[in-house]
């Protein structure tokens, strides 16, 4: 098995948001659970710690994308589908997800 730091649909770009962010590189459907974001880990102050894919993922109002939590892990799902060339968004705040 071969470890990508990204799901194969996913690419990092320059985001009119803020920085780098998130980009779809094929269209995703609605519903799909995208990979893990946060893991737990009581050693950091809010109690996780980012992942390649959590890193890049810019806030918005209108996000497509939330966060379901998992055993103890954070993990991103598609809330609506998604185009190819679309940034992937949560609606989020620096200190809670």
């Amino acid at each position: 098995m071969t470890y990508r730091p990204l799901p194969k649909e996913l690419t990092i770009a320059k985001s009119k948001i803020e920085g780098l962010g998130l980009f779809a590189s094929e269209d995703i459907k609605k519903g799909v659970i995208l990979g893990i974001s946060h893991v737990r880990d009581n050693r950091f102050e809010n109690g996780f710690i980012r992942t390649p894919l959590g890193g890049f993922i810019n806030h918005s109002e209108d996000p497509n994308l939330e966060t379901i939590l998992i055993t103890e892990d954070r993990f991103v799902k598609t809330i609506r589908s998604i185009s190819k060339g679309e940034e992937l968004t949560l609606n989020y705040t620096l200190y809670k997800l």
